[in-house]
């Protein structure tokens, strides 16, 4: 079962096409064509020499031994020509275990690097249907089990193979007669090795499971101990792992009693196969005068014989096992990535003293963004009838229309595109939303917001407010309707152009490893240290970032554990700042903070949004109050929307909200 706590170990998981897996899983070792071709001929030498070695062993016996022997100098040289070879065959070995090694890490650098840049390129709705915990297990549990793969695996499985036909094939050689009691016995020894493996994997599997069981507890239970201990339910948490403790114990009991007795059955089987095949040789070499180190070497091949098949069954089920955690690799990897067919991108610009805008020239930060339009884009620029510009262009309905510009335009005739300043003028027109096809979240909404303006959206939890930000920057896209951004269909404008012109500071904070320093730079990675001062003071998060042991320098870990929540949220107000973008989404982004800290950020709050285009989602209706309009949505409808004492004078639902009278769910 694939999952964080599922890999396959000792379990026997069969792969859905095998031969497509590993055409395409050797593409990342076939790159080092020189190097694979060396350890393949370092197997070859390998399994000769081991042969060849022990071959050696008759003419030295024949000659030298059974015959008496005087020629003590041939002796010694024979013997150190043995030596030699078994020492062709160690270096053989060593060379193409070293070269195994690292091809086998290369290949499975590349094949993370390569997962983890695809993930960057799914959208946010595959994480949604994907947990985190089961793609977390492609990088580790499957990745490491495809390196074992590269690493022995593959090596072994191809030397067992080689090893088992050369023995087989000098055991024919030396006397077939004697071959066919060995061949009794190996047909005895792969039965048993099929039967107890058969068993052995299906208990693995059963072990697997129930790991996996034991782990998901472990860590639900670490994640809740404050939870567990608040109900004191201590004894039912013993309770439950120990059941899932021994019926881990029964299954990994059981698997590794079957996979331990294999080695047992078949060595006791190989002695059988040695003394039978001692006793047949002894009869052929008094009846028929089969030479003694024939014998000798024959039974030396007969103890051997035996080891090939054993290995090959280990190493098929670990291969098998890799092979489809590679699948599991292959299937996010073959995931189609993220549309963008945006040609609209975000370009510095700057303005002259006449309000003339063009692309900007100077070092530093630019003061002003501008929009670089292709001529090609399929949007034209017109005239507006009430004056100044606008953008001309299908609407869904099929019908042109003017969506006028309210910043500075630049349009040359030499030039292949229009540049229009970026203000952060966004609108809604009948937008339709769905997660799920057919359970429709958003039904028809439309809203504006000019630039400059504060948008606040209140209602039920679940009623789709935070599916409304989320549209914007284009996280999901929508079934009907269209969204604006400075008159241009977000749709037209590059994914990395639209979200780099947005900030956010979401409900549920998220800071990285690193120091407090590192985690507002987030916001902007070329962001001075003053400016993430600057921009920690706007926030109210300058104060007890002083307090804390090592200032700015502070360590955060483990997604911020050693701040508070409210903390973690100033956090990520600061972060926001200092990003400095025109449009701001804030959704609850004070749902953590106390009474008197809200009201001390709330200063830097105003600071931050001024000048610019803001969303806030809020349940504490006292932080929209000078919202430029209130949006009230509930089922994913606008029922109400107004300023704030227009929405009191109308005595609906925000009335009742904002009096008490129904309470937010």
């Amino acid at each position: 079962m694939p999952g964080p706590h599922h890999a396959p170990k000792g379990g026997f998981v069969k792969p859905k096409n095998m031969g497509k897996t590993v055409s395409r899983l050797l593409g990342y070792l076939t790159r080092s064509k020189l190097p694979l071709l060396f350890v393949f001929l370092c197997l070859l030498v390998s399994v000769l020499s081991n042969l060849g070695g022990s071959y050696m062993m008759r003419n030295i016996i024949n000659d030298f031994v059974w015959s008496g022997c005087t020629d003590f100098a041939g002796l010694g040289l024979s013997i150190l020509k043995m030596i030699g070879i078994f020492l062709v065959g160690c270096l053989a070995t060593y060379g193409q275990s070293a070269t195994m090694v690292r091809l086998g890490e290369k290949g499975i650098n590349r094949l993370r690097q390569e997962l983890f840049d695809k993930l960057q390129d799914l959208p946010l709705s595959y994480f949604d249907q994907h947990p985190h915990g089961e793609l977390m297990s492609r990088f580790t549990n499957d990745a490491d089990n495809v390196l074992t793969a590269l690493e022995q695996s593959v090596v072994s499985m191809f030397f067992s193979c080689l090893m088992f036909v050369g023995l087989v094939g000098l055991m024919l050689f030396i006397n077939w007669k004697l071959f066919l009691v060995t061949a009794v016995i190996l047909a005895v020894t792969m039965q048993v090795f099929k039967a107890l493996g058969s068993r052995s994997r299906r208990f693995y599997q059963e072990q697997q499971s129930a790991l996996g069981a034991v782990n998901g507890e472990i860590q639900e239970v670490i994640e809740g101990l404050k939870v567990v201990k608040a109900f004191t339910h201590e004894e039912e948490a013993k309770a439950k792992f120990q059941t899932l403790n021994e019926t881990y114990r029964d299954a990994a009991q059981k698997a590794n009693f079957f996979a331990g007795v294999i080695m047992p059955v078949a060595g006791n089987l190989m002695n059988i196969s040695y003394a039978l095949t001692a006793a047949f040789g002894g009869l052929i070499s008094i009846l028929q005068g089969f030479d003694l180190g024939g014998l000798v070497v024959y039974l030396n091949y007969s103890k051997q014989v035996g080891q090939p098949l054993n290995q090959i069954s280990q190493q098929m089920t670990a291969l098998l096992s890799a092979m489809a955690g590679a699948e599991r690799i292959f299937e996010v990897m073959d995931t189609a990535p993220e549309v963008d067919q945006g040609v609209i991108t975000l370009v510095p610009a700057e303005k002259n003293a006449n309000g003339e805008l063009s692309v900007y020239s100077g070092g530093g930060r630019p003061r002003t963004w501008a929009w670089r339009v292709p001529k090609t884009c399929g949007l034209d620029l017109a005239e507006h009838p009430e004056g100044g510009w606008a953008w001309k262009y299908p609407d869904p309905d099929g019908e042109t229309g003017l969506h006028p510009i309210r910043g500075a335009v630049r349009s040359v005739p030499s030039e292949d595109f229009w540049l229009t300043e970026l203000r952060g003028a966004v609108r809604f027109s009948h937008v339709d939303f769905s997660y799920v096809p057919g359970k429709r979240i958003l039904k028809d909404v439309t809203v504006y917001a000019n630039p400059g303006q504060k948008i606040a959206f209140v209602g039920s939890t679940g009623a789709g407010k935070t599916t409304i930000t989320n549209l914007i920057n284009r996280f999901y896209e929508i079934e009907g309707g269209i969204i604006t951004y400075d008159g241009i269909p977000v749709t037209a404008i590059r994914k990395d152009s639209l979200r780099r012109s947005l900030g956010a500071v979401l409900q549920d904070t998220h800071l990285f490893t690193g120091t407090i320093m590192d985690n507002i730079r987030y916001g902007r990675l070329d962001a001075t240290d003053e400016e993430c001062i600057a921009a920690a003071k706007s926030a109210n998060a300058h104060s007890f970032i002083r307090r804390l042991p090592q200032g700015y320098d502070t360590p955060v870990t483990s997604d911020g554990a050693n701040l508070s929540q409210g903390q973690r949220q100033l956090l990520a107000i600061a972060r926001a700042a200092v990003a400095d973008p025109p449009v701001m989404i804030l959704d609850e982004a004070t749902s953590s903070i106390d009474t008197r800290t809200e009201a001390l950020i709330q200063q830097g709050m105003d600071m931050l949004m001024e000048g610019r285009t803001v969303f806030v989602i809020a349940h504490r209706l006292s932080t929209v109050r000078n919202a430029n309009c209130i949006v009230v949505i509930e089922h994913g409808e606008i029922e109400e929307k107004g300023g704030h004492q227009e929405l009191l004078d109308h005595q609906g639902r925000y009335y009742r909200l904002y009096t008490g009278q129904f309470q937010l769910s």
